[in-house]
């Protein structure tokens, strides 16, 4: 599929569910969030006949985002089924890391490829303030579970907030001493448009995007700061794909209908 302005969109990423077991304050608002109602979520049914509609269509490439994926009940079984779809890819998960101790071997034997896990710091203390009471020992414990479970190459986020430079220092000693591909994003505002590229990635370059997202609520959006949302349910899985892709616009504005929290980033 190619948009109006030649790009070629062959990645979808797709938010599960906007559940999630931390509280990281540049993704959550500090006095808490209006979730989903569980009849506006999408059903793994739903979600695999728009992925292998997106397929048809020339989409090679799935992530599985949130809120947290790896908290929706049954995850192992969408994987499964996204994983089956003759023309796709590559199928991978971003993740914060907490529930792969659980997960990380069934995930690999139904077919997800690779993941993405978020780290922002090494320091336990700063990690327990960024995530609103989270514990990094199990970050640390899910990066070893995957690399059990045989996932390459993990990569890692890290969302910069300002930290010193030894403490990234620290950061890329890490992940270099644990064969891990570190990217960095810096931190985004969607309601004033403020973002940039991903260094070590391919996100927030707009003449290159080639995405478009799917939201746990049937929305397609074509652009994160933006607000133009097409909805499965109310248009239809195709023309709902048609007019996001038809309407994806130049570059990136602002969102004020969205958050990190159920777009998935």
């Amino acid at each position: 599929m190619y948009d109006r302005f030649k790009r070629h969109i062959n990645y979808l990423r797709i938010s599960v569910t906007d559940r999630c077991n931390l509280r990281c304050t540049y993704c959550m608002p500090a006095d808490g969030i209006k979730l989903m109602e569980h009849n506006e979520i999408l059903s793994y049914e739903e979600i695999e006949a728009f992925a292998r509609l997106a397929v048809s269509r020339g989409i090679t490439k799935i992530r599985l985002t949130g809120g947290e994926p790896l908290v929706r009940k049954d995850i192992v079984t969408l994987v499964e089924k996204l994983a089956s779809i003759d023309g796709l890819e590559d199928l991978a998960m971003t993740t914060n890391g907490i529930l792969l101790p659980k997960f990380a071997h069934e995930l690999k034997a139904a077919g997800l490829k690779r993941v993405n896990i978020s780290l922002d710091t090494l320091n336990p203390d700063r990690y327990c303030q960024i995530t609103r009471n989270g514990d990094i020992r199990d970050v640390f414990a899910g990066i070893e579970a995957a690399q059990k479970a045989g996932f390459a190459p993990i990569k890692v986020n890290c969302v910069l907030l300002g930290e010193p430079d030894e403490e990234i220092k620290l950061l890329k000693d890490f992940c270099e001493a644990n064969e891990l591909d570190l990217r960095f994003i810096h931190q985004m505002d969607l309601q004033s448009g403020e973002f940039s590229k991903v260094e070590g990635g391919e996100g927030g370059n707009c003449n290159r995007c080639n995405r478009v997202r799917l939201l746990a609520n049937g929305d397609i959006k074509p652009c994160l700061f933006s607000d133009l949302a097409f909805n499965i349910r109310q248009l239809g899985a195709e023309e709902a794909l048609n007019r996001a892709i038809g309407h994806k616009p130049k570059a990136g504005s602002y969102n004020k209908s969205g958050e990190f929290y159920n777009i998935g980033g």
